[in-house]
């Protein structure tokens, strides 16, 4: 692994790995506080089961789903973009889409499985606090505001605290099967492991794959020591150790 390519697919690592904590712990929060306001129970275990459903969709799965959504010639946008007069789109092929795509498709399919796990500390809130906020007139923008969130605030930090741990480490499953080992593609999804692997495959030097085993456990033990130490000097409850 190179200086210069070794920064490269470090950079994009952590710049993929920030944008999923960061939109996932919003979409899953967002859902989880909406879901919690919902009396209906059949409605909401439905959509509790409409958006966990995606968790349990194989990467493989969802690579051949957007394949045949993107593809240039039989692809279903492209198919319906010339049925309606307009040029095809050749978005396989082009780096400037990718991100956004794997941010999409990554927090569609864990936003069920984060939205149940706040979904059960809102649930652990004395309700009482609650019944206590509507005597005095609260309406549900305010007991959101000044109850469920403040409360779920040790569940978040400790949640991101557990996430930048492996923050250095990507989703090998997801982008590989996402992208197809596209080279045109490679400046923009290429990431530690997608990089390993493809050496490995090229040059069967087991000694790299170790290495970058290291070097992804050293930068997250560091990170999380790092971030720890600052929760810590802010608020001491919310800290992992």
């Amino acid at each position: 692994m190179t200086s210069g390519s070794a920064f490269g697919v470090t950079l994009n690592t952590l710049l993929y790995n920030m944008d999923f904590t960061g939109l996932g712990v919003f979409l899953q929060v967002g859902a989880a506080v909406l879901l919690s306001e919902v009396m209906n129970k059949r409605f909401k275990k439905f959509a509790q089961s409409v958006l966990l459903l995606p968790f349990f969709i194989s990467w493989v799965v969802v690579g051949g789903m957007l394949y045949n959504l993107l593809n240039y010639e039989t692809g279903a946008l492209n198919t319906m973009l010339t049925a309606l007069g307009m040029e095809r789109m050749n978005i396989m092929n082009e780096p400037k889409w990718w991100p956004l795509i794997i941010v999409a498709f990554q927090a569609w399919k864990q936003i069920g499985y984060g939205t149940v796990v706040y979904l059960s500390a809102i649930t652990g809130i004395d309700q009482e606090i609650y019944e206590a906020a509507s005597i005095d007139g609260a309406g549900m923008m305010q007991k959101v505001s000044k109850i469920t969130l403040p409360n779920l605030k040790p569940t978040v930090i400790t949640i991101i605290l557990l996430y930048l741990g492996n923050i250095i480490k990507g989703d090998f499953g997801m982008f590989y099967n996402l992208t197809g080992n596209n080279p045109l593609l490679y400046n923009v999804t290429d990431i530690v492991d997608t990089f390993v692997y493809r050496s490995l495959t090229q040059t069967a030097n087991i000694g790299m794959s170790a290495a970058a085993g290291v070097y992804q456990s050293v930068i997250g033990f560091v990170i999380i020591l790092s971030v720890n130490t600052i929760v810590k000097k802010v608020q001491l409850d919310y800290a992992l150790f």
